[in-house]
């Protein structure tokens, strides 16, 4: 298992698009994917669970990933969240 705090990159934030973006992300990957922000645990590749989160420009959170591919699963999510497409 994998983890690593991320601060949020994104210059809007996660609103429906960049969350539905992140879940597309997440989906392409065996390993199992979660997104832990303050006592909230959810998973990555549910888009009903990651609406339910709300995660501004800034905000650190823990992303988990669990699985054969984690670390590029990690990389790539890594990547996406700060903003560095």
């Amino acid at each position: 298992m994998t983890k690593k705090q991320i601060k949020i990159g994104l210059a809007s934030g996660l609103e429906a698009r960049p969350i539905a973006m992140l879940v597309q992300i997440a989906s392409q990957f065996e390993s199992s994917i979660y997104v832990d922000i303050g006592n909230k645990r959810v998973n990555a590749k549910s888009i009903m669970g990651m609406m339910t989160i709300a995660m501004d420009t800034g905000d650190e959170i823990t992303i988990s990933a669990d699985g054969p591919d984690e670390e590029t699963a990690m990389a790539e999510i890594g990547k996406y969240l700060r903003g560095d497409n």
